[in-house]
């Protein structure tokens, strides 16, 4: 059984979430509805407030004005019930390179709070799904990037949450590794656990998400399926199109262990 949540739909709901940091409104007035087994995309430039919206959803950062719900629960007051109806995934590395993925899993299972009894079958089941076991007594250093964000994402995922956000899910994988990561994402989607996540890669987007919703200067300038939005563009207009009309701008593009943690330091400095 996963955690427990409140029969609702939908399982995200913004109301007029705002969040000020100074004189600047980094999100204006936010107003977003994700259905339960969604996956739905949050596009944007740098600095359309995409990283502080997931921040104040899961969170890590109240609102200035306004609120959302999650799985029925409410951000602010019931910030401890949030908590355990999400998973999230940052772009930094979050696996520690000196474990194993299985003493990865063991101690997100112990944060978690995941029970005793449950935990072995638990990891064996999320290390199966990310199609890991072989690597599962391996130290997480010597892990592709590939290998170390299925892990991340079975960490993320090993609770079982009603929510699991997603902050540039493939940055920094070859072609092969973001396709087996795709996969995994759409079987969890059959799972119905709704996924939340950000990416510059037009094609994920394309690829993976029923709907898209394009911040620009803190409010969404744009929202719908992805062929949808390509339509409103032009009979031939690509997702990058669409992104560059609604987002002011062109689209930002993203091993071993080196290689994915300066991909990710990188991509975490430009926001």
């Amino acid at each position: 059984m996963g955690v427990q949540q409140r029969d609702i739909a939908p399982v995200v709901r913004t109301v007029g979430l705002t969040r000020k940091f100074d004189d600047t409104v980094a999100v204006d007035n936010l107003n977003l509805t994700i259905a339960t087994g969604a996956i739905f995309g949050l596009l944007g430039p740098n600095g359309a407030g995409k990283t502080t919206t997931i921040k104040m959803l899961t969170t890590l950062l109240p609102p200035t004005a306004g609120t959302a719900l999650i799985a029925g629960y409410d951000i602010v007051k019931d910030a401890a019930q949030v908590r355990r109806q999400i998973g999230y995934v940052p772009q930094l590395l979050s696996a520690d390179a000196a474990l194993t993925g299985r003493e990865n899993l063991l101690l997100s299972a112990k944060l978690y709070r995941i029970p005793r009894k449950d935990r072995t079958k638990r990891i064996a089941d999320a290390l199966r799904f990310m199609d890991l076991q072989e690597a599962a007594d391996t130290l997480v250093r010597r892990y592709s990037g590939g290998m170390m964000r299925r892990l991340e994402i079975a960490q993320g995922m090993l609770h079982r949450p009603a929510v699991l956000f997603l902050d540039e899910p493939t940055i920094g994988l070859d072609p092969i590794a973001r396709h087996i990561v795709w996969d995994r994402l759409r079987e969890m989607q059959g799972a119905a656990i709704t996924i939340l996540l950000t990416t510059h890669d037009m094609e994920e987007a394309d690829a993976l998400c029923g709907t898209l919703a394009i911040m620009h200067r803190g409010v969404i300038a744009a929202q719908g399926a992805p062929a949808q939005l390509k339509a409103g563009i032009g009979p031939s207009a690509t997702l990058d199109d669409v992104f560059a009309h609604y987002g002011g701008g062109s689209v930002d593009a993203g091993g071993n262990y080196r290689d994915i943690r300066n991909a990710r330091s990188t991509a975490e400095r430009l926001g």
